[in-house]
This record gives C-alpha cells, sequence and structure tokens, in this order.
C-alpha cells in the first residue's frame, strides 16, 4: 500500500477510510482482550483467589484488573518514545503481538487448584503485559488515524473509540452468550477461558492485517528531525497540556471502568441476574458507540470542548439519579443503561480529537500517550475496585459520587482547553503558506 497524504479538503479518500479502519481494528480487538477481564472477573476470581467470602475473592480480582492499567504508563511512555522517534507502524506491530500472546496466555493459565499461588503470580504478570501493550497502542492508534485525516481529526478518532467500544461489545455478548448456553457451573469451570482464547485468535488476525500499514505521511515530514527524547521533550515544552489532556479524559475513564464493571457489580451489590447484567451493559455501549459517532461528527464543526463541557456537566448531575434509579428498581434497566450510554457519547465522541489537537506532530504520540494512560490508570483502573468499596461501606449508590469527582474534573478542563488546542490543522496551514511563500511567483503579463 502507497503511503496516504493528507488531503486540503474534508473528505476522507478510500485509501485513508483503510488505513483508520485497520488501525481501529487493532484497538477494537486490544480493548476486548483488556476488557474480557473484567467481564467475568467473578469466574477469573473462583479460579485463582478462592476465598469463603465472594466478596473478598472479587476485590482481589479487581486489584489484578487494576494492574493492568498500571502497567499502562510504562508501556505508553516506551512505545510513544519509540512512535515518535522511529514510526509509528512498528508499535502497531509489537504492541498487537505481544498482547496476543499475554491474552491467550491467560486462557490457557491453570488455575490456583493446579499451582497454588504461581497462578495467581503468573495472571498478575500476564495482566502487566496486557495494561504495557494497550499503554502504547490505542494511543498510537488515535495519533495514526489523526494524522492520516487531519482535517476530519475528531470524526476518524471517535471512530477508533466507535471500534473499540465494538470490542467491549463484542466481549459482553460473549458473555450473554455463554450465561445463555453454558450455565453458571460450565462457565466457571472452563467457559470463561473461551474468551481470552478467542480474543487472542482475534489478534493474531490483527497483527497480521497490520503488516501492510506504512508510515503517516504527517511523520515521514519530520523523519529527520524527529525528537530525540520525545517524552523529556513533552514534559519540558507542553506539561500543561498534558496535565488538561489527562484532566479532558477523566470522566470517559471513570464511567468506562465503572461500565466495565458493571457484569460483576450488578449481580454482587444489587442483586440483579448476570444475564440482565450483561445485557444491560451490552445496550450502554450500542447507544455509547453510535452516540459518540454522532458528536465526533459534529466535533469538526463546532468547538469540541462545548459537547465536552455539555457531556460532563450531565454526566455529573445525572450519576446520582442512575445509580438510585437502579437501587430502586424503579426505571427499567435497559431504558437505564441506554440514557446513560447517550448521556456518555457526549464525552466518548470529542475526546481523542481534542486531546490529539493539544500537541504537535513530532510529540503528539507521545502526548496522548501520556494524556490516555493516566487518565485511565488512575481513573479507570480503580473504578471497579472504589465500586465495590464504596456500595459495601457506604451504600448501593455511593459510586454515583466516584462518576461525579472525575466528571468534574473533565468539566473544569473544558474551561481551559482553548488555551492549548489547534495544533493540527494549524501545523498544516503553516506549512500551506510556508510552502506558498516559497513558490517563486509567476511573472506579470506584458
Amino acid at each position: 500500500m502507497t503511503g496516504v497524504a493528507a488531503t486540503a479538503t474534508s473528505t476522507i479518500s478510500r485509501a485513508q477510510w483503510r488505513v483508520i479502519i485497520l488501525s481501529s481494528l487493532g484497538g477494537a480487538l486490544e480493548f476486548y482482550d483488556f476488557v474480557v477481564f473484567s467481564t467475568f472477573a467473578a469466574y477469573i476470581s473462583g479460579a485463582f483467589f478462592p476465598s469463603s467470602d465472594p466478596t473478598t475473592g472479587l476485590l482481589k480480582t479487581f486489584v489484578t484488573f487494576a494492574v493492568g492499567y498500571v502497567a499502562r504508563p510504562v508501556g505508553g511512555v516506551i512505545f510513544s518514545h519509540f512512535g515518535d522517534r522511529y514510526g509509528r507502524r512498528p508499535v502497531f506491530i509489537i504492541a498487537m503481538l505481544l498482547m496476543s500472546c499475554a491474552t491467550v496466555s491467560i486462557g490457557l493459565l491453570p488455575g490456583y487448584a493446579s499451582w497454588g499461588v504461581a497462578a495467581p503470580a503468573c495472571l498478575v504478570f500476564l495482566r502487566m503485559m496486557q495494561g504495557f501493550c494497550l499503554g502504547g497502542e490505542l494511543p498510537g492508534a488515535i495519533t495514526y488515524a489523526v494524522e492520516t485525516a487531519p482535517r476530519r481529526a475528531g470524526f476518524v478518532a471517535g471512530f477508533i473509540f466507535f471500534c473499540v467500544n465494538t470490542g467491549v461489545a463484542i466481549a459482553a455478548i460473549l458473555n450473554l452468550t455463554l450465561h445463555a448456553t453454558m450455565g453458571e457451573a460450565g462457565i466457571a469451570a472452563w467457559g470463561w477461558r473461551i474468551g481470552f482464547i478467542f480474543g487472542g485468535l482475534l489478534g493474531v488476525i490483527s497483527f497480521w492485517l497490520r503488516l501492510s500499514l506504512e508510515e503517516t505521511a504527517e511523520f515521514k515530514k519530520l523523519k529527520h528531525t524527529a525528537s530525540k527524547r520525545p517524552f523529556a521533550e513533552l514534559m519540558s515544552s507542553s506539561p500543561v497540556a498534558a496535565f488538561v489532556g489527562v484532566a479532558a479524559l477523566t470522566c470517559t475513564g471513570g464511567f468506562n471502568g465503572l461500565l466495565f464493571a458493571m457484569p460483576a457489580f450488578l449481580p454482587a451489590v444489587m442483586h440483579y441476574t448476570a444475564t440482565e447484567a450483561a445485557a444491560a451493559q451490552n445496550v450502554g455501549l450500542l447507544v455509547l458507540s453510535f452516540g459518540l459517532l454522532t458528536t465526533a461528527w459534529i466535533g469538526d464543526r463546532i468547538p469540541r470542548r462545548w459537547i465536552l463541557g455539555v457531556g460532563s456537566l450531565a454526566m455529573a448531575l445525572l450519576s446520582l439519579p442512575f445509580y438510585s434509579a437502579l437501587a430502586a428498581r424503579s426505571m427499567n434497566l435497559y431504558v437505564l443503561f441506554a440514557l446513560v450510554g447517550l448521556v456518555a457519547s457526549f464525552c466518548n465522541g470529542p475526546m481523542c480529537g481534542l486531546v490529539g489537537d493539544l500537541f504537535p506532530t513530532r510529540l503528539r504520540f507521545s502526548g496522548i500517550a501520556v494524556s490516555f494512560n493516566l487518565a485511565f490508570s488512575i481513573f479507570s483502573g480503580a473504578a471497579g475496585y472504589a465500586a465495590l468499596r464504596l456500595a459495601h461501606s457506604v451504600s448501593p449508590t455511593a459510586p454515583a459520587y466516584y462518576m461525579i469527582g472525575c466528571a468534574v474534573i473533565t468539566f473544569l478542563s473544558t474551561l481551559v482547553v482553548k488555551n492549548f488546542d489547534g495544533r493540527i490543522l494549524g501545523e498544516q496551514n503553516e506549512a500551506a503558506a510556508a510552502a506558498r511563500a516559497a513558490t517563486p511567483a509567476a511573472p506579470a503579463a506584458p
């Protein structure tokens, strides 16, 4: 495939769509692999953390889940260093291969009954490898996409998260299917492993497809002047922009962490059935996925900070009513999740395009990686554990306060983000102006 140059129009060409879809599919598969752990948390708890108290075992499982998020910033710094210095393409290929190996290994790993304490120790290591790889893969996909179609950066970045949510939905559908066909005993015995083995095989296919990708045209322009120490340069030249990026992603990080934990949280705390919880999560993801495409599309036409501000404010105001309705069963479960998915789409849709716009091309991969991984490691990784702790120590509706805090942080970021954005098109306009200035003027007609 030939390299795809950024066009001067807002139309996305077929060649650009091919690049965007291939990079997005990788993000979807990687997030499927990552989230399937949370989806089957209750069964993983029984296999690796047996305890007389199911809540204690589940809390240990969510701690292990959070370990993957802890590894993400480290992976983001390392992968983005190579991505900003040597190119985006190698990061895609290596991250996908390592992620697939870790995912299949979790599916085949013997449990505590066979290996004793070595089993949970290996599980923690594999979770760290998953998080390490995801820390570079998804920021790389966002960077690749916005540089492929810079004039539609908001929509293509939103499309990546549409595909990411599709991966999450596949994990939820698999959970629902297994519950409908195997029953609790079968899933607890071995059925939960199907999700990891299936995800690993999909990763191998994505790895093979990614071999056809070439470097982005925007990076090729700067290849010989690429930063030698991108992370250090980012911290010295754009630390405030990185901080704003973290804050802008906090609401989505917290929401996604809580949503991914719902298949375990709803049965354990509010006594919904596992099938109801999985189906409700699917409804929320479906509405969220298509809603964020719409808000991402709008974000290329009006300031993205306006959309993100509306979404984060609505999330802060509606989180407590949402959990109260869940606890009281005062509203249809699926309608409730459809509504929360719609509200969340105002945060998920514009966020990636907004964050990609904060950093120049030479530091974009590193800037997105730092912002994305810190936000999701801190606020998404701790969400499942925090929700269970708050629900058991305060009240079943207390996780709402966690979501409110995340939403307020993002809302505050929208008040200052205007001071740092505009890099994607700004660089293109500067390059076009420089090219026009360097072109000799045509001689005047006699």
